[in-house]
């Protein structure tokens, strides 16, 4: 499966792409190499109107969603 980095305070969606078979590793700047997703809270999403990124990963915003949800995506941006 793939490698996801998920955003610490995303508990529920770690456990669910754990139970899916995905690498799941915390969203920091050095755990980021090689992740297929990212998963954000979208909290503090773009606050100052800047866009810098570090990774070519896809990112997905969970603000809303459930964990079974994000898991959809997530399985959908690897399928693509």
């Amino acid at each position: 499966m793939a490698r996801v980095a998920v955003e610490e305070n995303l508990s529920n969606v770690k456990q669910a792409l754990e139970n899916e078979g995905h690498d799941v590793v915390n969203l920091e700047e050095n755990n980021m190499q090689n992740c297929q997703c990212c998963v954000i809270t979208g909290q503090d999403q773009n606050m100052m109107g800047m866009a810098d990124t570090h990774t070519q990963a896809s990112i997905i915003n969970a603000d809303g969603l459930s964990a079974n949800e994000v898991v959809n995506q997530v399985n959908q941006c690897l399928n693509k």
